[in-house]
């Protein structure tokens, strides 16, 4: 997973919106899915981004193909800026950024035979091949995905998930992509399939020397094919760190919080640890909370943090945080937060001792702790 110091892909301060209708008489209300996102990836390297379903994980991911069109900010491939650009200019990049989609079988044509459908985008973007060199490419990108090359004439409907989003890696790999946005490739995939996929495009990135965008709400997952890790919370980005140093010793309380939620096989472990478990309801991006937007959330919160969004900050290990009490947090942990708090000095109330009893109690389960969407 080394990837090369060189910048691939820049997003500086990337926004997007989104026109709901209000009804009659009523004003347009503005959803805001992306707000003020910038980082970098690398050659060679994975970026993994997580967050809670409407996050704006998938939206991102779409921005960066330029298949949804920002509002502002800019999406720098190789220097070049490919907001703004016309169809027929962003078609001489498509070649080079392509994508996998969440869910295999809605992505295929169903009228189209598989060798069609892994050729489609060199009728697209390379139409100066012959038929017969196409056909040698499909057969040498189905072999390269586990396919088998007499399948080449069957329809989509005649394969399972986990064949169908091959076929959706062949389709992507085609054309000898540079980057491929992931955009939860395995989610609607049994376990076993995930594995498989998982293991298939870990294999790819060193054949093909990919660099990957993976898109997902599983943690697991993320952990497991990622170099660096990017949380996002309300079209956010609340913490970005390299994979191991971000599952260690997370620091944002959004992070920690999506961490301990995560299921462990062992029982006696799961009993033991202590779960920092969110209330409330995510909030709506048509009408965010002030300053930090998780602080309706957040065991954490003081008045501070209604007052002004928390820049990121470097937090040592190439990590960036959007907190301003991730020192204090981290060095003093969940007590003397609570305590600090509860606005009356170092003696918490009764309600923040509650609270504190029942966090760290093991076998704790938090009232909404929402685990569909981690």
């Amino acid at each position: 997973m080394n990837a090369v110091d060189h910048t691939l892909l820049s997003v500086e301060n990337l926004r997007k919106t989104f026109s709901i209708r209000g009804g009659f008489f009523r004003k347009p209300l503005t959803l805001t899915a992306l707000d003020d996102v910038t980082f970098t990836v690398k050659t060679g390297e994975t970026l993994g981004i997580v967050g809670e379903s409407g996050c704006g994980k998938s939206t991102l991911g779409r921005c960066i193909l330029q298949l949804l069109k920002p509002d502002d900010g800019k999406v720098l491939w190789l220097g070049q800026d490919l907001v703004g650009l016309r169809a027929e200019a962003m078609r001489l990049w498509r070649q080079d950024l392509q994508v996998i989609f969440q869910d295999p079988l809605a992505s295929l044509n169903p009228r189209m035979t598989v060798g069609d459908i892994i050729a489609d985008p060199l009728r697209a973007l390379k139409p100066d091949l012959s038929r017969a060199e196409r056909r040698a490419r499909v057969i040498r990108m189905m072999e390269a995905v586990g396919l088998l090359p007499e399948m080449i004439n069957r329809y989509p409907h005649e394969f399972s998930g986990g064949q169908a989003q091959r076929i959706g890696i062949a389709r992507a790999l085609i054309t000898e992509p540079k980057l491929i946005v992931c955009d939860e490739p395995v989610s609607a995939l049994d376990v076993s399939i995930q594995a498989q996929i998982l293991n298939l495009l870990a294999d790819l990135k060193d054949e093909f020397g990919l660099t990957l965008v993976f898109i997902s709400h599983d943690l697991g997952v993320v952990r497991h094919v990622s170099d660096r890790i990017m949380v996002l919370y309300l079209g956010r980005i609340v913490e970005m760190a390299p994979g191991d140093a971000l599952y260690a010793a997370p620091k944002h309380p959004y992070t920690r919080a999506l961490l301990t939620a995560v299921p462990i096989a062992d029982p006696k472990r799961a009993r033991e640890r202590t779960i920092e478990g969110l209330v409330g309801e995510v909030p709506s991006p048509i009408n965010p909370p002030s300053g930090c937007h998780f602080r309706t959330r957040c065991p954490y919160a003081i008045d501070d943090c209604a007052k002004a969004r928390p820049p990121l900050e470097p937090a040592g290990d190439e990590r960036v945080v959007a907190c301003i009490r991730w020192r204090e947090i981290d060095e003093k942990g969940l007590a003397a937060a609570t305590r600090a708090t509860t606005g009356a000095g170092d003696v918490p109330s009764p309600e923040a001792e509650l609270r504190l009893e029942e966090v760290q109690k093991p076998g704790f389960t938090p009232e909404d702790p929402r685990p569909d969407l981690l």
